[in-house]
């Protein structure tokens, strides 16, 4: 399969409840590099890269979340791979 690159703007009630901790473990354990952060709106944003099969994955998981979220939304945008991460972090 193909490297891709996703960008996803999760809306709902998903800061204070572990969803960036458990994002970025949920990438590792699929072997996805990127990041992930809150915004000032209280959405949570993700943009990550790897096999076009691994990211579907992801995609699938942010519309639940860890089990304290409530995930009302997903935005999901394809965007260009670029290969700049070396891993996945959590953002400030």
């Amino acid at each position: 399969m193909a490297n891709k690159c996703v960008q996803l703007i999760i809306r709902g009630r998903v800061t204070g409840v572990y969803f960036r901790a458990s994002a970025q473990r949920e990438a590792k354990r699929l072997g996805i590099t990127g990041w992930v952060r809150n915004r000032n709106d209280g959405s949570v944003e993700i943009m990550a890269e790897g096999d076009e099969d691994v990211i579907k994955e992801l995609v699938g998981w942010s519309h639940h979340g860890p089990t304290a979220a409530r995930v009302d939304g997903v935005d999901v945008r394809w965007r260009g791979y670029s290969g700049e991460f070396s891993d996945f972090r959590i953002m400030p």
